[in-house]
C-alpha cells in the first residue's frame, strides 16, 4: 500500500486488520497465566508479547484524574507497556491506579504481572466489574508515532477505559493507543 501526501509517499506493509473485543480483557487471567490480551492472541502468528516501558508514581493527565475521581495533586501509579505482535508494535497502553490503592502491591513493581493487573485488583478485593470506554481518533503524538512505527499521515485510535469495582469505585484508568488503519473495535450491548 502506498499512501501519498503532498507529493511524498510512504510504503506501508500490508497487514490484516485486527478486530479487538474490549470486553474480553476485563477479567483477570488465572493465577500464573499471562494477561488476557496475550492469552487471547496466543493462536495468532506472529505471537503476541508485551514490553514494559515504565512504572512510576505521577500526577496523571487531567482526563485520567477526572476519571479516577482524583483532583490535583493526587497521585496515581502509572504502568506503561507496548504490546507487540511478533516484532510489530500493536498498541501503546498506559494504565493508572489510585496511589492509595496501588502502593505496596505488584502494581508498583517494574516487572510484568502474571494474570495482568486485574489479578492484582482481584487480590485487593476490588476486581473490575464494569468498564466505560471513550474512543476517539486523532493525530498521534511524536512519541506514539515513534513507538508504534506509524506511517506518516495516519490517525490513531485512542481509548480511555475506566474500570469500576462492584461498588462503583473507579480502580483503573487506561489509555490505549492503536494504529487507526490496523484496528476496528467491536462492542456488544444488551437491551434493557
Amino acid at each position: 500500500l502506498v499512501v501519498g501526501r503532498a507529493g511524498a509517499s510512504v510504503t506501508v506493509r500490508a497487514r490484516r486488520q485486527r478486530t479487538v473485543r474490549p470486553s474480553s480483557y476485563l477479567a483477570a487471567g488465572a493465577s500464573g497465566t499471562p494477561s488476557r490480551w496475550l492469552a487471547e492472541t496466543d493462536d495468532e502468528t506472529p505471537p503476541a508479547r508485551s514490553e514494559l516501558l515504565d512504572v512510576a508514581e505521577c500526577v496523571p493527565p487531567a482526563d485520567v484524574r477526572a476519571a479516577l475521581g482524583t483532583g490535583e495533586p493526587d497521585l496515581a501509579v502509572r504502568r506503561r507497556q507496548l504490546l507487540l505482535l511478533g516484532e510489530d508494535p500493536a498498541e501503546l497502553v498506559t494504565s493508572y491506579y489510585p496511589a492509595t490503592l496501588a502502593r505496596g502491591t505488584a502494581l508498583t513493581v517494574r516487572r510484568k504481572i502474571r494474570g495482568g493487573a486485574p489479578a492484582v485488583l482481584a487480590e485487593l478485593g476490588v476486581p473490575p466489574r464494569r468498564c466505560v470506554d471513550r474512543v476517539s481518533a486523532r493525530v498521534p503524538t511524536q512519541e506514539e508515532h515513534r513507538l508504534l512505527r506509524l506511517p506518516t499521515g495516519l490517525p490513531v485510535l485512542r481509548t480511555l477505559r475506566v474500570a469500576f469495582s462492584a461498588d462503583g469505585t473507579p480502580v483503573e484508568a487506561t489509555v490505549m493507543v492503536k494504529a487507526g488503519h490496523l484496528y476496528e473495535l467491536e462492542y456488544g450491548f444488551g437491551v434493557a
